[in-house]
This record gives structure tokens, C-alpha cells and sequence, in this order.
């Protein structure tokens, strides 16, 4: 009797797991389906496990075999599946993410409502692997996510950052002084400044945010471009379920170099800590903030306490989160910009003229830095052509409507980015042309008072380091239009593509000139 008991209780068991395998894998991704349908929303049917990653995966490798002639009309290459399950089907459409309907959004009073609404419309729960990069702020909901960002904000006032400014110009120096000796013996020399950039906002992020120079914070950034090239390969198997915990050499080399990350960023942590029980003046920088908040009204050095502040361990996690977020954002903003002001040179020259008139051959301080109209009206017009993410996902945590919608829970909404910075609607006929002028009166008269300009995102969640990347974006490209003129190098490929973030896959080559 026990074993017959035993064997269908197992029975039991066996039928509950393949229900509930059969209902994730078909049952429910059917029934989202025919909910989608019935409000007019069109899009592929859904295929089993997939959906409509495999189209995805071969449109992008169709995509990146070969550039484009220069246009802001990129989308096509950045993200084929988008640009094609709009073509088909039209802006009210959606997109499987292996059985999770992804439906587009592009109406601006949408976009608002969604990026209003945090507690409706969250961030999805993201990979494992995705963590790796980027936990911290980016992946926390509700009271966790209020309270790392009051703890964190003050390190982003403009108070900090004019004392971070000694910091931003150093690290452009330098930069500068390694071009120079490039064009030394002619005066004008191709190089590819995709590099530079990348390496000048590391640098940028070393000094001023952890008061270490980049030699220091070196190894930092050499783990976690290895540790992002590892997960990008790891999400084209991340679909099976335990994948990432099985003891691959992929996986066991993932969790090696994570370790040894937070074992540097430890390190950094801990000189700090013995910097000020020995006395030394406390920095003003993004890991004082931090580390303020975990000695808070609770016995000093006690990395586990359970108090208000922060742990050593959510410290360690926000330093990864700025190390990589803050480093990609500011540098493909600034590569963009060299590559269309080299198109430009019109606009090049004007941005030149504005800040030789403003700082001469001096070094560009913080309060002339926040009057350049021409140079920050170029940059948020690179910003709108060419934004660092071009689509924003939210979840919806519960059955909600939206407009005229009825979203169930579950279902995935893409705030389509590009789409809503260059709607003609709003932006004219001319949207995908480079055109600074339209910010000339600032973002709210280009914009009109909607939402079709978002490109750190909008609302309570709009990125925390948006005022740091400008700030170092317009000292970068003053230091850059005092020294040299540049143009595009004949051996420049135009091909914008999505590797976490948009840039040119090919480099940017330019002509530097020395002035």
C-alpha cells in the first residue's frame, strides 16, 4: 500500500510539473495571444520556446554583414526585428520574446503614462547573467529601489560635480596628449577615437567617482568588458532553464572574473575605510556617498549591520552598476558626436567658435560649460538621432489598461525610443535629419510638451547619472574643438548596431587636424 501511495503521489507530482510546463511553454503565450489580437494589435504567431528570437538572431547577423550609406535611417540595422514587425504589421504590433508578447509602444501620452506609472509598469526581471554587469539601482522595485536612490542622488548634484571637474579635465588631457603626438610630425592624422573615448570615460569614472586613477580602475574595466562579451555569447543559450547554473567553462569563467571584480572593488573599498580611521579628509566623491550610508548611525565598519544605510555588499554593487553604466553612456555619446560633427562641418565650426570665444585656449570651467548653447544643443540633437539605448521594456506587474488597451499581466511593453525622437508628428518631415537648431529654445519648446525626447529615460526612474554625462560629454568636446578640427576618414563604415548599447560597429575613423 506505502509504495502504491508513494508511486502515485509521484504520479501526481510528474502531472502538476508537465501542466505547468505545457501552460508556460503554450497554453498562456496562446492566450496572451488571442487577447492581443482581439484589441487590433498584429504580429507574428507564437512559436514554441522561441518565439521570434530565432528571426531575431538570423536578421541580425544579415544585418551586420555589411554597413549602409551614411542616414540617421538606421533602425533597419540596429534592431531588424523591430523595423521589420513594424513594416508588416504596423506600429500597433507586438514581438515574442521566447513566450513573452512584447507589445510596441510609440504614442507619447503612452510612453508618459508608462514611465509615470513605476510601480505598474516595472522593470522586467532581467537574466542572471545581465546581473553580472549591472545590478544596483537598475534592477531594484519599490522601497528598495526609493531608498538606494536617496542614498545615492546627492553624489549627482551639480555641487559634486563642479568638484569633479579638476577630475574630467585631467582625464582629457591626457587623452588629448596621446592624439597629439600622433599627428606631431604632420598635423593631421587618421585615427580611430572609438577607443580613446572608451578609455576616457573609464578614466573619468576612476577618478572622480572613486578618487583612483585609471591605472587603478584599469583591471576593473578589462573584467568587465570580458565579462560582458561572455554574457552576450551566454544570452544565445540562456532560454534553457538551469543553463546558468550548470559548471560550464563559460559559466565557471563568468563567476572567476565576478569574483575578482568585487575582489577589486573591495580592495578600493577598504583603502578607503583605513584612509579615514587614519585621520585623512574624506573625498568628495560617488564611494564616500555610498559608504557614508553603510556607517549611518550604526557601529563604524560593520559591513553586515542591518540598518538604513547600505551593506558593503549593495556598495560593491553599485560601484559595478556606475563602472559600466556610467562608462558606456558618456562614450558612445561622445562617439556619435565626433562622427556628426566630422558629417557636419558646418556645426563644427560654429561649436568651435562658441567655445574659443567662451574659454579661449584656457581650460573649460564649470560655469562656461553650462552656457555652451550651440555645443549642448548638439548634443541633444546626437542624443535624439543616435540615443545610447533605442528602446526601454517595462512589465506589466498586474492587468491594467493603458489608453485604449488592456494589457493582462506579465506582458512586456517596449518603449520604442527611436521611434518617438524621430516622429514626425512632433519633430517635421526633416526628423531623421541632423538639425541642433530644433533645441535652440531648450527641450521643452522642441518637444511641445510631450514626451518624444527621452533618451536617459523620463519620470522617477530617469537615469541618476544624466547631469555627470553631460557635464563630462561638453568638457570632452570642448578640450577636443581647441585642439583639433577633424573630418570623416574615407575608410569610415557606417553601421550603427546594438551591442548593449548603440554604437558603430566597424570604429569611427576620423582625420584629426591639429590647430
Amino acid at each position: 500500500m506505502a509504495a502504491a501511495a508513494a508511486a502515485a503521489f509521484t504520479v501526481v507530482l510528474m502531472m502538476k510539473w508537465v501542466w505547468r510546463v505545457v501552460n508556460w511553454v503554450w497554453l498562456k503565450p496562446k492566450s496572451l495571444e488571442r487577447h492581443l489580437r482581439q484589441q487590433g494589435l498584429a504580429g507574428n504567431s507564437y512559436r514554441l520556446f522561441f518565439g521570434d528570437m530565432k528571426d531575431s538572431s538570423r536578421l541580425k547577423v544579415e544585418a551586420k554583414s555589411k554597413p549602409i550609406s551614411f542616414t540617421n535611417d538606421y533602425l533597419h540595422r540596429a534592431d531588424p526585428l523591430l523595423h521589420q514587425t513594424i513594416k508588416n504589421y504596423g506600429k500597433n504590433s507586438f514581438i515574442w520574446m521566447t513566450a513573452v508578447p512584447n507589445v510596441i509602444i510609440t504614442e507619447p501620452e503612452l510612453i508618459k503614462e508608462v514611465f509615470s506609472k513605476i510601480n505598474d509598469f516595472q522593470r522586467p526581471k532581467t537574466s542572471k547573467l545581465f546581473e553580472l554587469i549591472a545590478p544596483g539601482l537598475v534592477q531594484y522595485e519599490g522601497e528598495k529601489w526609493a531608498k538606494h536612490r536617496k542614498i545615492i542622488n546627492p553624489a549627482f548634484h551639480f555641487d559634486k560635480l563642479k568638484l569633479m571637474l579638476p577630475a574630467f579635465g585631467t582625464s582629457c588631457d591626457e587623452m588629448i596628449g596621446k592624439w597629439e603626438k600622433v599627428v606631431s610630425e604632420t598635423d593631421s592624422h587618421e585615427i580611430d577615437v572609438m577607443p580613446y573615448l572608451k578609455t576616457l570615460t573609464a578614466d573619468v569614472i576612476s577618478r572622480s567617482a572613486f578618487g583612483s586613477s585609471f591605472e587603478e580602475g584599469r583591471k576593473i574595466f578589462q573584467l568587465l568588458n570580458d565579462q560582458i562579451n561572455l554574457v552576450l555569447q551566454g544570452f544565445q543559450t540562456a532560454f534553457i532553464p538551469g543553463w546558468r547554473y550548470l559548471p560550464t567553462r563559460t559559466n565557471n569563467r563568468m563567476k572567476r572574473i565576478d569574483d575578482e571584480i568585487q575582489t577589486l572593488i573591495k580592495g578600493i573599498i577598504y583603502k578607503r575605510i583605513e584612509a579615514v580611521k587614519s585621520g585623512k579628509a574624506v573625498q568628495d566623491d560617488l564611494l564616500s556617498v555610498l559608504m557614508e550610508s553603510c556607517y549611518e548611525k550604526v557601529p563604524k565598519y560593520q559591513s553586515n549591520s542591518r540598518h538604513l544605510g547600505l551593506t558593503i555588499k549593495e556598495v560593491i554593487d553599485e560601484c559595478k552598476l556606475f563602472y559600466f553604466a556610467g562608462q558606456e553612456t558618456t562614450a558612445v555619446l561622445l562617439i556619435w558626436t565626433m562622427i556628426m560633427l566630422s558629417k557636419h562641418q558646418d556645426w563644427q565650426s560654429r561649436a568651435r567658435e562658441e567655445v574659443l570665444k567662451t574659454f579661449g585656449k584656457n581650460k573649460p570651467d564649470f560655469h562656461g560649460l553650462n552656457h555652451l548653447k550651440i555645443v549642448t544643443m548638439i548634443l541633444y540633437e546626437v542624443l535624439r538621432l543616435y540615443p545610447p539605448v533605442i528602446a526601454i521594456t517595462r512589465r506589466v506587474s498586474s492587468d491594467m489598461k493603458l489608453g485604449k488597451l488592456s494589457l493582462p499581466a506579465g506582458v512586456l511593453v517596449n518603449l520604442a525610443i527611436v521611434f518617438a525622437n524621430q516622429d514626425e508628428k512632433i519633430w517635421g518631415v526633416d526628423a531623421k535629419e541632423f538639425k541642433p537648431e530644433r533645441f535652440s529654445e531648450g527641450i521643452s519648446k522642441a518637444i511641445e510638451g510631450s514626451i518624444s525626447f527621452f533618451p536617459f529615460g523620463w519620470g522617477p526612474r530617469i537615469c541618476i547619472g544624466q547631469n555627470f554625462a553631460m557635464i563630462e560629454a561638453k568638457m570632452a568636446i570642448a578640450i577636443i574643438l581647441q585642439r583639433f578640427a577633424f573630418e570623416l576618414s574615407p575608410t569610415y563604415a557606417h553601421a550603427p548596431v546594438t551591442i548593449l548599447s548603440l554604437q558603430p560597429q566597424f570604429g569611427a575613423q576620423v582625420i584629426l587636424h591639429r590647430l
